[in-house]
């Protein structure tokens, strides 16, 4: 809200379909939102349903407490922005106000993208939205942030509009990291489904005949790992007692994986990615300890 009582101004810069849906949200609760991007065309959704299409950057952030970027890399942000806080006609555009990137790009990319806004007088929020575009704005959706806690605050109402928000702490690497650490566990996991898919279907067998199976073997993950804290607490004792899915036996089955693979033609490269852990886990001694044991090999070591 404003000082009036009424929704604030909003801009959004950057219109791909996160862009679009993050603006769509902002106005069906009524928020006046201005767009920007470099193709124009993008914009036209929104401007029917009352968004307003600033002609250049400069005009996008003028007026605005609030940006939000939408962007392919924080570099985006860089050649959008820059050319407009370097012009002497608008030197101070972002004076005093609220930077928050909901791009993808490293942890270190977000403290240096947070130096460079307050170097302009502005202040720097990441942001790492954790669904696909359609699922903004709606019940599930869930953005992590980090950064100056204050500025967090004072949107906080606004950016729960695309999504839960989830608060991580001052470091402007925080909401990074964490993007990037789950994003690490759906890539994988979509990769997985795919090489298992193409085995299957290698042998002559319909995909519609194994998916609906595989899924179900993903959403049961949780069943092996609990809530995660059970998981977190082996991993930071470094204790990784023996089971039934001991790394001798698990890397016996990746080894199978890969030669099936091998047989049937199959790309191996995820496979054999997945075995040489094992294989470096077993080689460190860790053969008759648990599977999770695998984490002494995928660690940061302090050498």
């Amino acid at each position: 809200m404003n000082g009036t009582g009424s929704p604030a101004p909003v801009t959004v810069v950057g219109l791909g379909p996160m862009g679009r849906a993050m603006a769509a949200a902002l106005l069906r609760a009524g928020h006046p939102v201005m767009v920007w991007n470099r193709t124009p065309g993008r914009a036209a959704g929104l401007v029917a349903e009352g968004a307003t299409l600033a002609p250049t950057p400069a005009a996008a952030v003028a007026g605005v407490d609030l940006i939000i970027l939408s962007l392919t890399d924080y570099q985006a942000m860089y050649d959008i922005l820059g050319p407009v806080v370097t012009d002497r006609r608008h030197a101070d555009a972002l004076a005093g106000k609220v930077l928050v990137n909901l791009s993808s790009d490293t942890p270190d990319a977000s403290r240096e993208a947070a130096t460079w806004a307050a170097g302009h007088r502005a202040t720097f929020v990441t942001g790492g939205v954790m669904v696909p575009a359609p699922m903004v704005g709606n019940p599930g959706s869930y953005v992590f942030y980090s950064g100056p806690q204050e500025a967090f605050r004072g949107h906080e109402p606004v950016l729960g509009l695309l999504g839960e928000p989830r608060y991580l702490g001052p470091d402007p690497g925080l909401a990074q990291l964490f993007y990037q650490a789950n994003l690490a566990v759906f890539l994988t996991a979509l990769s997985s489904l795919l090489h298992a898919t193409s085995l299957v279907t290698a042998a002559g067998v319909p995909a519609a005949e194994f998916l609906p199976g595989a899924v179900g073997m993903l959403t049961g993950i949780p069943a092996m790992v609990g809530d995660g804290l059970e998981l977190a607490r082996e991993l930071e004792a470094g204790k990784y007692p023996g089971d039934l899915s001991t790394a001798l036996m698990m890397g016996a089955t990746a080894e199978h994986i890969v030669r099936t693979s091998e047989k049937a033609g199959v790309d191996v490269e995820l496979p054999k990615a997945v075995r040489s852990h094992y294989e470096r886990a077993i080689a460190a001694g860790y053969g008759t300890r648990n599977w999770t044991a695998l984490y002494e090999v995928v660690r940061a070591t302090d050498g």
